[in-house]
């Protein structure tokens, strides 16, 4: 019997998941990708002997990579080596003021309670409900293609939805427990990463923070990217075949079926399609109008996750008072968040973060140097420029001298940056938008974007914008939960 062909689009974390599964279950998978290498965002660069992970530079939930990799009989130890760090990452307030959250829990109790006494039970507390939230999150919830509200008819889920806290603000939820700013700055942050104000993030993702205290911050050896040469590699021992610089230009439809695509100015034949490239794009620039779920308006009413204005820089001098990961919390962030969700503009003094993976990693700098990654959240849809870029390097720069004690600026050796115009280049992204589509309640499970096409029968999306949303772990996911629809519906 031949085999069933599958084309997917992009070879980001949600596609390369996609592909993996669906060469598993006897399909012929080609990824065509418009980039010259794998992994989306996550994608890695060298230059000057510096070594860059382009975007997700945090590894959590390692059991969601784990499971990824027992799916195929193998395990993350096969491809990669993980190193827990300890401190997970520094967090400054301001300058002379810095807090490192520790690795281990006792020592994470004693930090909450040396800074709002009666906190650490109170912490237990709010991470024993944190942890029923991710267990049910993950196994219940995240693992659904999410087509329908009747598909958390479950009695388990319908009888713990008050412990979900599903319809409660992330925001409400912390300030039940805590009430110094620090702690509440310290657990809000996380679900920054799912694009939106923590007044707007149901409390349900406090199971981040399960995952961020509890399950550890970790870095895998090389970089995140090691993460995606890993899940190539599987790929390809599965048969999968890779196509690289080849953007998908146009796609061709028949009585409600895709055809084929034009790629490189001819075509490419396959019984079932799965979009891992940006939804909006896939659905708004390559497929007729006919064939549209979503019109221009239905965009433009949805909440985006931030955009980000990034610096890669190469450091000759090491830099201390800094760690792999450190947070700027000096500024007055919910001027910030305004600046990027209720009135998008460029923020006048934002906070940032800072990524140092040399600092752990001796492979991706030259010795005695460091590799930076700066990173400003900001509004997707601003007009991006070189004077804009050039005004926030000069803002991260004075910044982190005047933090560190030390000369940084005379010692940059390498700069790039990136930013809106980037990110539409590269992956058509929405607006320019870094993380996806922002995880609010009107935007969560059912709500968002549909996994499968409503009126083009073999067209398949996955990734950051459809279910389950932004993040390394829920792309992997997502990937996993489009194959399995395919599988359902194109027998093999």
């Amino acid at each position: 019997m031949n085999q069933k062909k599958v084309i997917v689009i992009g070879a980001g974390f949600s596609g390369l998941s996609a592909a993996c599964f669906l060469a598993r279950d006897g399909y012929e998978v080609t990824v065509v990708e418009k980039n010259s290498s794998p992994g989306g965002r996550a994608r890695q660069f060298s230059e000057s002997g510096f070594t860059f992970d382009m975007g997700p530079s945090w590894y959590w939930m390692p059991d969601v990579f784990d499971r990824f990799f027992n799916e195929f009989g193998k395990r993350t130890e096969d491809y990669y080596k993980l190193i827990r760090l300890d401190p997970s990452y520094r967090i400054y307030w301001r300058k002379g003021d810095a807090t490192d959250l520790p690795a281990s829990y006792t020592d994470m109790r004693e930090l909450f309670e040396s800074i709002e006494k009666g906190a650490a039970l109170k912490l237990d507390k709010f991470l024993a409900g944190a942890e029923y939230k991710y267990k049910i999150g993950i196994n219940k919830l995240v693992y659904k293609k999410s087509s329908s509200p009747l598909e958390f008819l479950d009695t388990e889920l319908l009888s713990g939805m008050f412990k979900l806290n599903v319809f409660n603000s992330f925001h409400q939820h912390v300030r039940k427990y805590f009430r110094h700013p620090k702690l509440i700055q310290m657990l809000e942050f996380p679900v920054l990463f799912l694009g939106a104000t923590p007044k707007e993030t149901p409390a349900l993702y406090s199971l981040m923070n399960y995952g961020d205290i509890k399950l550890g911050t970790w870095y895998p050896e090389g970089g995140i990217y090691s993460v995606i040469e890993a899940m190539v590699n599987l790929a390809k021992s599965l048969g999968v075949k890779f196509e690289y610089n080849h953007a998908v230009k146009g796609i061709n439809i028949e009585n409600n079926l895709i055809k084929n695509v034009s790629v490189n100015g001819h075509s490419l034949d396959a019984d079932i399609f799965v979009g891992s490239a940006d939804y909006n794009h896939i659905e708004q620039e390559l497929i007729g109008e006919n064939f549209r779920k979503y019109n221009a308006s239905y965009w433009g009413k949805r909440t985006m996750s931030p955009s980000a204005l990034i610096f890669y820089l190469g450091i000759n001098k090491r830099i201390p008072g800094i760690l792999h990961h450190t947070l700027f919390f000096d500024e007055d962030f919910k001027k910030h968040a305004a600046e990027i969700y209720d009135d998008p503009q460029w923020p006048e003094k934002p906070s940032i973060y800072v990524s140092a993976t040399s600092k752990t990693d001796t492979t991706v700098a030259p010795e005695g140097m460091e590799n930076l990654m700066v990173l400003i959240p900001v509004a997707s849809g601003l007009k991006d420029d070189e004077e804009t870029r050039n005004r926030y390097f000069d803002y991260i720069i004075n910044k982190l001298e005047n933090f560190t004690g030390e000369s940084i600026r005379k010692h940059v050796i390498y700069k790039r940056s990136y930013a809106h115009a980037d990110f539409k280049e590269d992956y058509n992204a929405f607006q320019g938008n870094a993380y996806g589509l922002a995880n609010t309640l009107m935007q969560t499970a059912f709500l968002k974007p549909k996994m499968q096409s409503k009126k083009v029968k073999n067209l398949f999306y996955t990734g950051q914008l459809t279910v389950p949303g932004p993040g390394v772990p829920p792309a992997i996911i997502s990937g996993q939960v489009a194959a399995t629809e395919v599988v359902k519906q194109f027998k093999n």
